[in-house]
């Protein structure tokens, strides 16, 4: 199982894919466009891919979009144990 990215290459590759955030944007907007760019992320690699198989992606661009859709994905991940556990801890505490 590879290594679980840190939140400033997380935040990183987010700002990347997705570009600056919006004034005024709150987190469930940055939470959107950040699932928005794994996705794309992901659609990306699909298409390097295909294209691999085809002659007509270099391996190099194939593997760094399949690298990118890997870290997106484990950021997700990452991100949803975080909330999951937050959830948890909520739920635990005495009323």
């Amino acid at each position: 199982m590879p290594a679980p990215i840190g939140a400033a290459a997380a935040a990183s590759a987010y700002r990347t894919a997705s570009g600056p955030a919006p004034a005024g944007e709150g987190f469930g907007g940055a939470l959107k466009r950040a699932i928005e760019g794994a996705v794309e992320a992901g659609r990306q690699a699909d298409a390097a891919s295909t294209g691999a198989m085809l002659g007509q992606v270099s391996v190099t661009d194939t593997v760094l979009a399949v690298s990118r859709a890997e870290m997106a994905l484990q950021t997700a991940v990452a991100v949803r144990d975080r909330v999951v556990s937050a959830y948890q801890d909520v739920m635990r505490m005495p009323i």
